[in-house]
């Protein structure tokens, strides 16, 4: 009973831990626009589920962009639904919500909430161990393998920008060195040159 209840507790850490659920609420002013930002990993399934507060004689549109500018998911007219895509390589997507209010009516503030899920939190395990007749501690480790994987995957991918920041700054000193010569010796030319000119300006000038 002891050993189960410290399990239960290890896997409670590691959930909130590692937790990827990212939920918001805010409001959206009549026709503006409000977008968010955040990373996906390669391969890495991205769900979000909103709810907009109603509001007579407006609309509210969403989009959903990566950083090239591809539309990975959108709707006009939003109320209450879900979004779902898979992002092929590590990139950034944004998601914006626009607010349509026409001239004739005044707009007011709309609430948005909004809850994004990536990885391993898009899954039903419930689901899963229902078809798989899975029993539930059959289901908390298939839950703790692909977490186990999601994090050893994170470790990866921090290890590959340690990487990439290393050999950008490795390359940024060698660069700062090679542009700090070139400057010592356009310097050094220049005072050369300098003393060579004033020495046979004053020669020129019988001075010396």
């Amino acid at each position: 009973m002891k050993q189960l209840s410290s399990c239960g507790f290890l896997w409670l850490l590691i959930a909130v831990v590692f937790q990827q659920t990212e939920a918001i609420m805010f409001r959206l002013a009549p026709n503006m626009q409000k977008c968010l930002k955040d990373e996906m990993q390669g391969n890495q399934i991205v769900a979000g589920e909103y709810e907009v507060t109603g509001a007579p004689g407006q609309k509210i549109n969403y989009v959903v962009r990566d950083s090239k500018g591809h539309i990975m998911s959108q709707k006009e007219d939003i109320s209450k639904g879900k979004f779902s895509f898979t992002s092929e390589m590590y990139d950034t997507f944004e998601i914006c919500f626009i607010s349509q209010v026409p001239p004739t009516h005044r707009g007011i503030e709309q609430d948005i909430a909004l809850d994004i899920k990536k990885g391993i939190e898009t899954k039903s395990y419930e689901g899963i161990g229902e078809a798989a007749k899975l029993k539930p501690l059959e289901v908390d480790l298939k839950r703790l393998e692909d977490l186990s994987d999601a994090i050893v995957q994170d470790f990866a991918l921090m290890r590959k920008r340690e990487e990439e920041m290393r050999d950008t700054n490795e390359s940024t000193n060698s660069r700062v060195l090679f542009f700090s010569i070139f400057s010592m010796c356009c310097l050094l030319g220049l005072a050369t040159w300098q003393v060579l000119y004033l020495r046979r300006y004053f020669i020129a000038k019988k001075l010396i």
